[in-house]
């Protein structure tokens, strides 16, 4: 992983970068339904799949991996990995788990397979120790779905890195949908590069489909 340091003042997004930081502090979330007709009911679980396929997505677009470093730099990620929550039966509180991102849908539902297992009963909040800091947030809300959906967050105008949330999938006339709600923030994302991330993201998940069925 690296960090490629942007030099704010010959950045082109100079001014909308101090814009929406300093003048008028900005983020904004966006809700949409993935049709998921194609992955759902595969050998992989759905969550995981969703992970795969939000997580090259997010490797795609330099402005979902722009962030703040620990030294307080704005830079770039060369690449992340998820961070995300899974359901503690017993306590039914929510632990956070991240799994390292492999390019191979196999090989990512493996580890994620893995990590579930052994942190699905931890008692912490922050289960998988060892957080690297190129990692996003997803949360899954999977007992109901949802047209809209926003997250308040107090230090969230010092959060460049988006933050995803998805719910329970529907069927709609024979298709499957799953809301999702993207969170950015406006310095370094504009709703030109959410439409552009939600166009690939959807076309990733037609690619995983293909790719399933032509396995089975």
């Amino acid at each position: 992983m690296d960090f490629d340091v942007i030099d704010i003042e010959n950045w082109k997004r100079k001014e909308y970068y101090y814009h929406f930081t300093q003048d008028v502090p900005c983020t904004y979330s966006m809700t949409v339904k993935l049709d998921i007709t194609d992955i759902v009911n595969k050998k992989y679980k759905l969550y995981a799949i969703i992970l795969h396929a939000l997580t090259s997505t997010v490797n795609m677009h330099k402005e979902f991996r722009t962030a703040m470093d620990a030294q307080g730099r704005l830079g770039v990620f060369s690449d992340m990995l998820p961070c995300y929550t899974i359901f503690n039966k017993h306590t039914q509180a929510f632990v956070n788990v991240w799994t390292p991102y492999s390019p191979s849908l196999s090989q990512f539902c493996q580890q994620y397979d893995q990590d579930v297992a052994q942190y699905s009963d931890s008692l912490n909040m922050n289960a998988k120790p060892h957080l690297p800091p190129n990692t996003f947030c997803v949360s899954m809300i999977p007992w109901v779905s949802f047209d809209s959906f926003n997250l308040n967050l107090k230090k969230g105008y010092d959060y460049l890195l988006p933050i995803f949330t998805m719910g329970k999938y529907y069927e709609d006339n024979g298709k499957i949908y799953l809301p999702l709600s993207v969170q950015v923030h406006h310095a370094v994302c504009d709703g030109y590069h959410v439409g552009k991330f939600l166009d690939d993201l959807q076309q990733q998940i037609v690619n995983t489909g293909k790719l399933l069925s032509d396995k089975q």
